[in-house]
C-alpha cells in the first residue's frame, strides 16, 4: 500500500497514525460544533488526547498563528492603505482574527497532534490490519 503523506493528511484533518480517520466530528463550516473532536480515531481506534490537558500545548501554535495574523494585517494596512487611523487597525485585526478563528483552532490542534503525539504513520492501520 502506498504511504499517505503527512501534510495532505493533516490538511484534511486525518489521524496521524492511520491518516484515514477524521480527528474532528463535524466540518469546519458548522460554526457551533467545529471544536468537537473524536475521542478515538474511527478507523484505527487510536486515542487522540494522549493525556489529560494534552490540547493545552496547541495554544502555543494558536498564539503563533494569531501573531502572524496580527502582523500580516498590520503590514497590509500600513503599506497598502497608507497607515489608516488606529480604530481601523483595531477593527481589521479583530475582524480577521474572528473570521479565521475556526481555522486557527483546528490547525493548531492538528499540528500539535502530528508533532507531539508520539505516534508514526503505520500503513497496516490504514489498511485495517489491526495487529
Amino acid at each position: 500500500m502506498k504511504e499517505k503523506k503527512a501534510l495532505p493528511a493533516a490538511l484534511e484533518g486525518r489521524c496521524p497514525r492511520c491518516r484515514s480517520g477524521k480527528v474532528f466530528k463535524h466540518p469546519l463550516y458548522k460554526l457551533t460544533k467545529f471544536t468537537e473532536t473524536h475521542e478515538r480515531c474511527p478507523v484505527c481506534d487510536w486515542q487522540f488526547e494522549r493525556q489529560p490537558g494534552f490540547w493545552y500545548g496547541a495554544m502555543y501554535f494558536s498564539y503563533a498563528f494569531s501573531v502572524g495574523i496580527l502582523l500580516t494585517t498590520t503590514f497590509v494596512l500600513y503599506y497598502a492603505f497608507n497607515d489608516p487611523p488606529l480604530p481601523i487597525y483595531l477593527i481589521a485585526v479583530t475582524g480577521i482574527s474572528a473570521i479565521t478563528y475556526p481555522v486557527n483552532f483546528r490547525y493548531s490542534r492538528l499540528i500539535f497532534l502530528y508533532l507531539f503525539s508520539g505516534t508514526k504513520y503505520d500503513a497496516r492501520w490504514a489498511a485495517g490490519e489491526k495487529s
